[in-house]
């Protein structure tokens, strides 16, 4: 279930646009354009800026020595309080961005009056079909079209002076698989590119490049293999093949999706993109031997991109087993490497590793940890391959601490650099998980429905051995140098899952916090400079443009995704609620930012726990393994989502139906066909008892003085 502001027509118009800019040009953006970005530097054109994807900005009137100055310009509410995670796009005197649900958004960047709102009726029941919340990354825009990626897989097309639908395509070859759409489109020439997620539900994985004018499909890239007992697509997927042992994958669909980062270089027509993890992360239950590679997960694949013929790749985690997918965003640089001048592709991923790139060859250049990890020993240079430390990291022989966990150290939250400083801000995080295999663990073909071959992941219940796994995870803003291999400084936080990074010629770094803050860096030394409250976490990566030479600051704001759905113990550290709303600051602004939202909830009193210890200890399993994922491992929601403890009594008396599917349109999934009524009962059996546990953790504090 999700929070829903208000309601949300198809298409809202306002007369706004119209009379005064009829006669202007609307999101005249082409390829040209954006590849001279540095020459309008007041716009903000593609989610990245350029398509070096650097997020670097040349703009300078605010910098590190007026920052302090800056204040709050205008402010707007989005409609749903779920995961916000767009970047906006800012051109010819129009912001355009997306809030939760796809819902896409056109505002005067000036005053933040809203121009037109789309909502592309994402069917709420279809936020089952994605690991990590109902967020989307932003939009695209091309020759007067904006274009998104609807959450349930729809490309569409915008007219962009008005919102009007012009065309809709359907980018899911199978809605029998929870295929979804988080990541922004990439405009490439007379093309959108647009990836999908899904993997841990059991996908292919492929990315797709339509027609910009008519939605026709151009051509796709798969990134693992298909069926072993048809013929290979292409040259790519034979010779992916050879690195796949079994043919179960072509059953679960393999995984590999591309769900977030894609770049472009125009003068090497090659489009880079991300691929994610495996389907089970477990190799043994996917039924892959402990030599394969299984390409093309967790890799940097690089293809035409007229025709999206494969030119290079270069696997970061070959056999991935522990969600470290390479989806991170990715940034196109030219750095001297030994002394020589070379064009380099920079990426983070969630694995620990810094890599450097040829991005003409894929060739390894450089890979050093930027955080501490335990999963492998170092790259080897070599052979571009990563010494796995099996003993430390091989959890399908028994439960193991892995550093970092699947959140990864650095996750989609986007990094920046800075040509000024050679540095690259990297949003890090620390986040070690324990996992343990379920070896015999099968395939459910259930939509919605997580195939890992793990235990189920949990947390601990008592909160004395809770806190020290609470204390473990932290957040840390890096700027990394590349060329000399090492963090220049750092800034630490008290939670993981920050905001992305901005850098700009002002000598600046910008990035929000989980904890609700947005905060502006020097970007040669780290020195905190400024911060403002944002009362909710921010994740989204900032921007800034100029309108009639006064420049502006970006921050989208609103708490959701993966860490604080399922990690709700920990996330709880940073305080926040979910408040969706679009934060623009200027130098001497003196707008006001409302109060946040706080609303106390009252714990109901729990009914009797009537259930022996076996059916508590089956339900606990069963919850953690189905329902954690979104109310919160052990029971404890990260306030995104119900915190299941708190029920009341008309709830308990509904537990069955609405696990059923009573609730499917506001955003619950039905469990029927999944989950037998005694399932469901024992998993209400564990839920009444950590309600108690809470009012017992409640009652204690209160005779305690609350210490």
């Amino acid at each position: 279930m999700f929070q829903l502001r208000r309601s949300v027509p198809a298409l809202v118009v306002l007369p706004l646009l119209c009379a005064a800019a009829a006669a202007a040009p609307v999101a005249g953006v082409d390829t040209a354009r954006i590849r001279a970005a540095d020459g309008e530097p007041q716009n903000w054109m593609t989610t990245g800026r350029s398509y070096t994807e650097q997020r670097f900005s040349p703009l300078a009137q605010i910098d590190a020595g007026n920052v302090s100055r800056l204040g709050l310009a205008w402010t707007y509410r989005l409609d749903v309080d779920r995961a916000v995670e767009a970047t906006p796009v800012v051109v010819d005197g129009v912001m355009y961005t997306t809030g939760a649900f796809s819902i896409v958004y056109a505002l005067d960047p000036v005053s933040g009056k809203l121009l037109w709102k789309y909502d592309p009726q994402v069917p709420r029941a279809k936020a089952a079909n994605a690991c990590c919340d109902v967020g989307n990354r932003g939009v695209a825009v091309r020759n007067g079209k904006v274009y998104v990626g609807a959450f349930d897989g729809r490309l569409i097309a915008l007219d962009a002076r008005s919102g009007r639908k012009l065309w809709s395509v359907d980018t899911v070859p199978d809605h029998r698989r929870s295929y979804s759409i988080t990541g922004a489109p990439l405009v490439v020439k007379d093309k959108v590119l647009i990836g999908n997620g899904g993997a841990e539900y059991g996908v292919r994985g492929y990315i797709s490049a339509y027609q910009a004018d008519t939605g026709k499909l151009a051509w796709r890239f798969y990134t693992v293999p298909g069926d072993p007992r048809k013929p290979p697509e292409n040259k790519a997927m034979a010779m992916a093949r050879k690195t796949w042992s079994g043919v179960k994958y072509a059953e679960s669909g393999g995984g590999g999706t591309v769900w977030n980062s894609i770049a472009y270089d125009p003068d090497l027509n090659l489009v880079y993109f991300g691929t994610g993890n495996g389907v089970e992360w477990n190799r043994a239950v996917r039924g892959e031997s402990r030599d394969a590679d299984n390409l093309f997960l967790s890799c940097i694949v690089a293809v035409n991109a007229d025709t999206g013929a494969y030119v290079w790749h270069y696997q970061e985690v070959p056999g991935d087993m522990w969600d470290y997918d390479s989806d991170e965003s990715m940034v196109l640089a030219d750095l001297p490497v030994g002394g020589t001048p070379r064009k380099v592709l920079l990426h983070a991923p969630k694995d620990g590793f810094f890599y450097v790139l040829d991005r003409a060859t894929g060739e390894l250049l450089s890979a050093d940890p930027f955080v501490a990890l335990n999963w492998a020993k170092g790259v080897d240079l070599k052979t571009g391959r990563p010494q796995i430390d099996d003993s430390a990291a091989d959890w399908t022989q028994g439960p193991r601490l892995v550093t970092p966990g699947p959140l990864g150290a650095h996750n989609w939250q986007p990094m920046s650099f800075s040509p000024r400083t050679g540095l690259a801000y990297i949003p890090a995080q620390e986040t070690a998980a324990l996992l343990a295999p379920d070896n015999d663990a099968k395939f459910d073909t259930h939509t919605g429905t997580w195939n890992l071959g793990t235990q189920p992941l949990a947390l601990p219940e008592d909160p004395k051995q809770l806190q020290p796994v609470i204390d473990s995870y932290k957040g840390r803003l890096i700027a990394w140098d590349p060329v000399a291999r090492k963090a220049a400084w750092s800034q630490d936080y008290q939670a993981p899952w920050n905001g992305g990074t901005l850098s700009t010629a002002g000598n600046l770094v910008f990035q929000g916090t989980a904890d609700g803050r947005v905060v502006a860096y020097a970007a040669d030394t780290g020195a905190k400079l400024w911060e403002a409250p944002a009362n909710t976490g921010v994740m989204a990566g900032p921007m800034t443009y100029a309108v009639n030479g006064e420049q502006y600051v970006t921050f989208m704001a609103g708490w959701g995704g993966a860490f604080p759905l399922a990690y709700g113990s920990i996330s709880l550290k940073a305080k926040v609620r979910p408040e969706a709303r679009i934060l623009t600051y200027k130098l001497g602004g003196t707008a006001t930012l409302p109060p946040p939202e706080h609303q106390a909830v009252p714990l109901p009193e729990p009914p009797p726990l009537t259930a022996d210890a076996d059916t508590v200890n089956r339900g606990r399993d069963l919850y953690n393994g189905h329902c954690g994922v979104c109310h919160g491992l052990s029971a404890v929601s990260g306030g995104i989502v119900p915190d299941l403890r708190y029920l009341t009594a008309d709830k308990h008396a509904q537990f069955q139906a609405i696990v059923a599917g009573a609730r499917a349109s506001r955003g619950m999934p039905s469990f029927a066909g999944r989950l037998e009524p005694a399932q469901v009962d024992a998993i209400h059996a564990f839920l009444v008892k950590r309600a108690h546990d809470l009012h017992d953790e409640l009652a204690q504090a209160t005779a305690s003085g609350g210490k």
